[in-house]
């Protein structure tokens, strides 16, 4: 009698924001669906669902326990924008973490064999915050993220890993932007685009944010699809391991 076959590895990613990773899903079937009386945009290609559940960890953390109750991953990827919290990361930069962590609660989480730190913090950082959490927590990025994806996965006891690229460089400060980030963690383009109109001054600072967000899509799209074909043959993660492997290394180098 034949073994059945196992199932081909799925990849569910975690995003926040459509703009991150849209050089990627411009493509792929979008479907609709609710989870708990919330409803989710899902982007599907083969082995691969991607959402984006909006700004700061809340969201994260319901669209992770969505993607994983929606769509049985065998892995849970963070993936979108991180701060630079050291001078040698540049815009476009792929950093894959070894270790995540929590700045709310302290907990941490190993995910490979070396020492790149992502820290996770509850708003928007700023050049003097930056330089605070690389002291603090021994890190080299910072985003909103990761660690509440890793909470909703470890939950569930589904695999985690992130891969994040660099959006905005150590001194680069960053618009106020919180105010426009709703309940839902989605946001308000319109409100935002708008106060700046009526802001001259920061139209330059805007402008080279919205290039540099391009840039950083880019790269990130290009490192996903990857890790996507790696995983469309696979029936386990022995590919994904190797894959994971072989992207540590490159952590902090362009793409």
């Amino acid at each position: 009698m034949s073994t059945p076959e196992a199932p081909p590895a799925k990849l569910a990613i975690v995003a926040a924001l459509e703009r991150e990773v849209w050089p990627l899903v411009k493509d792929w079937q979008v479907s609709g669906r609710e989870h708990e009386g919330r409803k989710f945009k899902f982007f599907e290609n083969e082995n691969t669902v991607l959402v984006c559940g909006g700004i700061g960890a809340p969201a994260a953390r319901r669209a992770t326990e969505a993607a994983i109750a929606l769509h049985q991953p065998t892995l849970v990827l963070s993936a979108g924008f991180a701060g630079a919290l050291e001078a040698a990361l540049q815009v476009g930069t792929l950093f894959v973490p070894d270790i995540v962590i929590n700045a709310q609660d302290g907990s941490r989480v190993e995910i490979g064999p070396g020492r790149r730190v992502l820290v996770s913090v509850a708003g928007i950082a700023s050049v003097e915050q930056k330089r605070k959490l690389a002291k603090a927590y021994g890190a080299q990025a910072v985003d909103m993220e990761a660690a509440a994806v890793f909470q909703g996965a470890q939950a569930r006891g589904v695999r985690f890993s992130a891969c994040k690229v660099i959006s905005d460089e150590l001194e680069f400060e960053l618009p106020s932007m919180a105010q426009f980030v709703g309940r839902d963690g989605q946001f308000r383009t319109g409100s935002f685009v708008g106060f700046v109109m009526l802001r001259p001054w920061l139209w330059p600072r805007v402008a080279r944010l919205r290039k540099n967000s391009a840039v950083a899509a880019q790269k990130l799209g290009f490192w996903l699809g990857a890790l996507a074909r790696a995983l469309r043959s696979s029936k386990d993660t022995e590919k994904l391991e190797n894959f994971e492997a072989e992207a540590h290394p490159i952590s902090g180098a362009q793409v």
